[in-house]
C-alpha cells in the first residue's frame, strides 16, 4: 500500500528525496505520488499510468507521470513508419514535439542561428557523426547533419518544407 501514511513513515518517507509510484493500479500510483507530494513534502515524484488519458490529467495537475502505454505505441510508431513520420518527443498536451528533420544540401554551410531565423524554429540539437552536439553561435551546419527541432506540431509540415528547399538567398 504504496499510500498508507503509516508504511511511507516506515520506509523513511520524511527524508526522501524522490517518490516514484510505479504499482500495477493507475489511481494507487496517483494517490501515492499525491501523498508524498501533499503530506510528506517530497518535492520529485513521478507516478506511472497505463491510460494516457489520465496521465495527461494528472500532468497538468503538476504530477509528473509516465504512461508507458503512450511511450510503447510511439516507439512502435517510430520503427515501423518512414523515418521522421513519427516524432521522437511529445509533450502531454500533444502540442510541442521533438523531431528528426531533413535539411537541403543546400544548407551546408549555414549557421543554424541563421537558419532558426529563417525557418522560424528552435533547432534543439543537432546528431553529427552519432554524437549529440548543442548548438552555439558558431554552429554551421555540416554534411550528414541530423536536425533536431523542437516546435508545435502543427507547424511541422512548414518546417519540413522549408528545410526541403534551398535557402532563400534574399533572407
Amino acid at each position: 500500500m504504496g499510500f498508507d501514511r503509516d508504511v511511507l513513515t516506515e520506509a523513511g518517507i520524511e527524508s526522501a528525496a524522490a517518490y516514484v509510484a510505479v504499482s500495477s493500479g493507475d489511481n494507487s500510483n496517483i494517490i501515492s505520488a499525491r501523498v508524498a507530494r501533499e503530506t510528506f513534502g517530497v518535492d520529485n515524484v513521478v507516478a506511472r499510468i497505463y491510460d494516457p488519458r489520465r496521465a495527461e490529467v494528472y500532468q497538468r495537475l503538476g504530477i509528473p507521470t509516465v504512461a508507458t502505454v503512450r511511450w510503447t505505441a510511439d516507439q512502435i510508431l517510430r520503427r515501423i513508419l518512414p523515418e521522421g513520420a513519427e516524432p521522437l518527443w511529445r509533450d502531454p498536451t500533444g502540442t510541442v514535439i521533438l523531431a528528426e528533420v531533413t535539411a537541403n544540401p543546400e544548407w551546408i554551410g549555414t549557421r543554424v542561428v541563421d537558419l532558426e531565423h529563417r525557418v522560424r524554429t528552435r533547432v534543439a540539437f543537432i546528431n553529427r557523426m552519432g554524437e549529440a552536439l548543442t548548438i552555439t553561435e558558431d554552429t554551421v551546419v555540416q554534411e550528414g547533419d541530423v536536425l533536431h527541432v523542437i516546435a508545435a506540431e502543427n507547424d511541422m509540415d512548414r518546417i519540413n518544407k522549408v528545410l526541403a528547399a534551398a535557402p532563400e538567398e534574399d533572407e
